[in-house]
Order: structure tokens, then sequence, then C-alpha cells
């Protein structure tokens, strides 16, 4: 019975998913909503099989930009965790401006990258990083000082040197965390790339987004939309198997 009820929780949100679907093609189909400001479902889907192609060559640049973006960002994150979880002085002293860096949205750095940097892939990686960063440091400092003093004490009376504190126990402890906000960096990075892409590029989903909201395709606007969202649970589910690959013991 409880497998039962698990199958059908995971159906849940599929049925939610066409349940919407349904309704927003009825709205088309009765012209309750003009075509031109929300094209149908099957629109999109027209638009998304005819532009396949150049939807994928653009995709393709804006994922190359986030996987180098997040690479650097997601270890930059630990190294900073580690380094303020090391010296206390200097968490005091950073922490609190890591957190006012965050208050600077994306949208208004993109232009200063894009003017320092030129159109290339340099700015949108610059900006990726500094987005992917800071929820992967705050994730792994705050797993660094949630570790059991006790084990730390029982350590060092072993003799287990500082870094081998970090290798056996402050690390592995840190995992949960660490998942967590690589699930949000994840996400984090795609966005990025798309808007650092709007303000300025050759190539790219935003790049393409862009231009057909320029040309008031909106069926080919949602397409790209969708893709998009599709990329980023990809990304979140691919990070989601490595985590169960890498900590079985967590797996449900």
């Amino acid at each position: 019975m409880k497998k039962q009820t698990n199958i059908s929780i995971n159906f849940l949100p599929l049925l939610v998913i066409f349940a919407l679907l349904v309704i927003w093609q009825l709205i088309s189909t009765f012209q309750i909503v003009p075509t031109y400001l929300l094209p149908s479902p099957l629109s999109v889907v027209t638009a998304f099989v005819v532009d396949f192609k150049t939807l994928i060559a653009n995709a393709g640049v804006t994922l190359l930009e986030a996987f180098w973006g997040l690479v650097i960002g997601v270890c930059g994150g630990v190294v900073i965790a580690t380094i303020m979880d090391l010296f206390d002085p200097l968490y005091k002293a950073v922490y609190p401006l890591l957190v006012i860096s965050q208050t600077v949205p994306a949208v208004a750095i993109a232009p200063l990258l894009i003017l320092w940097f030129g159109y290339g892939m340099l700015p949108k990686i610059v900006l990726i990083t500094v987005t992917t960063f800071f929820p992967v440091a705050v994730a792994m400092l705050t797993g660094f000082r949630s570790t059991d003093p006790d084990l730390l004490r029982l350590m060092r009376t072993m003799g287990a040197t500082k870094w081998k504190l970090y290798y056996y126990v402050k690390f592995p402890n840190s995992l949960n965390h660490f998942f967590s906000s690589l699930k949000i960096s994840v996400s984090y990075a795609i966005v990025s790339a798309v808007i650092s892409e709007w303000v300025g590029g050759f190539s790219g989903l935003g790049v393409y987004m862009t231009r057909v909201m320029k040309a008031y395709a909106y069926d080919k606007m949602f397409a790209v939309i969708f893709l998009i969202s599709g990329l980023s649970l990809l990304l979140i589910w691919l990070v989601t198997l490595i985590q169960h690959k890498l900590m079985p013991w967590e797996a449900n």
C-alpha cells in the first residue's frame, strides 16, 4: 500500500501540469485571450520543432557559459568557505561583504561586465561565477560550523591534523549542505547566462530570446522559456543523481 501511495504522489505534478496545459489550450482555442498575446501550447510545440536546430545551437552556447561559470563559482565558494572557517577574523570581515554583494541585482552588474570585458563569453562566465559562488560558500560554511564539536575533540585527541579534520569530519558533514546549494547554483547559472546574453552577445538563448521578442514571435518566446526551464530542471536532476551516488545512505 505504501508503494502505491508514493507512485500516485509522484504523478500528481504531471497531472497538474497536464490540467494547466488543457486549460491553456482551451483559453487559446476559444479566443478568451488573443492568440498573438498568448499562443496555444500546440503553437509553442510547433515553434519549438521548427526552430529546434537554432534553439539547440544557442542552448549549447548558454550551457557552456553556465558550465565554466558554475565550476569556477563552486570551487571559489568551497575555497572561500574553508578559508573563512579556518580564520575567524577573516570570517567576521568578509562574510558581511559577501551578503552585501548579493543585494546588487545581476541585471545591474551585467551591463558593467559587458563594458569591461566585451561581448564575448568572458563577461557571462564572470556574472555566473558571481551569482553561483555565494550559495555554495554560505552552505559549506554552515556545514563546517555545524560539525559536532565532541567529534572534533575526539579526532584531535587521536592526533588528527587540521586537514584530516576537514577530510574525515567537516567535508563529509557538509555534503548535504553542499548539494542543496549546488541545486540552487545550477539554476542560477542558467538564468545568469541568459540575463548576460540579453545585455549583449552574439549567440545563446538570451540573444535568441531578444530577437524573437523584437519580432513579436510569442510562440517562439514561450518555446525558449520552456527550454530554459527544462535545462534547469535537468541540471537539478543531475545534481540529485550525483548526490545519491555519492551519498547512498541519504537516498529515499
